[in-house]
């Protein structure tokens, strides 16, 4: 929700950008952090009170480090 833009802008670095592959897009080849929530964080942020209970998945780098969906 966050980083589409942001990886538009990064892309436009050219040489400089780090990353070698497509980001702020969720499909095959991209390189992803993505988190699941339990809630909805276009009308509140309170989820992050419990991340335990309330982030149902984590990947970073393409990498699930929690999954209980």
């Amino acid at each position: 929700m966050a980083t589409s833009r942001n990886g538009e802008l990064l892309a436009l670095s050219g040489p400089r950008n780090p990353y070698p592959g497509t980001l702020g897009k969720i499909e095959p080849g991209a390189w992803a952090d993505l988190l699941l929530v339990d809630g909805d964080p276009s009308r509140s942020l309170d989820f992050l009170h419990d991340p335990e209970q309330n982030l149902r998945m984590i990947m970073k780098g393409g990498r699930i480090y929690k999954d209980t969906r």
